[in-house]
């Protein structure tokens, strides 16, 4: 490779870079703990999964190369910076969802080398269909994440938008196809959650 074509790689990977700092202005409806309760990002969010996923490892329902997990789970919402995070509850969005998602990857993933871009279309793709032991380990913990911080801040998105116990139970249940563990612990903080108000019956 010539230096020239070296800067070349280099400069569009740079790009991708800084086109992902705006992940940062991205929101979600989950509220940190910390601070004045300001609702955290999506940057925020792909960092916790990511960790999340090297703490758990041990729970997934198969083995799985953690590496690629975490990989994916980096990756997986970088296309909310064209798309928009979809609150997991609003059904008529969701519809809406995946084409959306599929642009904004082929243009954000577009901006690197073909051969990254391709490695990491790959990837998100393989996320997204969710049929692997890792994307299935992935999707658990993507799912459970805003659960558990909504279960430790006393159901604050559940109350918010009006979330029922069945809504909660169904959105959710995915997260068994990852780790039946972790799907038992959900199940058990959603009745809690009923028990204290937090979440409607």
């Amino acid at each position: 490779m010539s230096e020239m074509s070296a800067l070349e790689r280099l400069e569009k990977q740079l790009a991708l870079i800084v086109e992902i700092d705006q992940l940062k202005a991205v929101l979600r409806r989950t509220r940190v703990k910390s601070d004045d309760g300001r609702l955290e990002n999506s940057a925020e969010h792909s960092w916790q999964v990511a960790l999340m996923a090297l703490l758990l490892e041990e729970h997934a329902n198969e083995p799985v190369d953690i590496a690629k997990v975490v990989k994916m789970l980096l990756l997986h919402d970088v296309i909310e910076i064209d798309a928009g995070d979809t609150f997991i509850y609003d059904l008529e969005a969701a519809k809406l969802q995946p084409e959306k998602e599929l642009k904004a990857a082929k243009r954000i993933f577009g901006i690197l080398p073909e051969d990254q871009r391709d490695v990491l279309m790959s990837l998100w793709l393989e996320f997204e269909a969710g049929e692997t032991p890792e994307a299935r380990y992935g999707k658990a913990l993507d799912r459970m994440l805003p659960m558990l911080l909504n279960y430790h801040s006393e159901g604050q998105s559940w109350k918010e938008y009006g979330v029922r116990y069945d809504q909660a139970l169904n959105i959710n249940g995915k997260i068994e196809k990852g780790s039946s563990l972790l799907w038992e612990k959900v199940q058990m903080m959603l009745t809690h959650a009923v028990e204290q108000g937090w979440l409607k019956k």
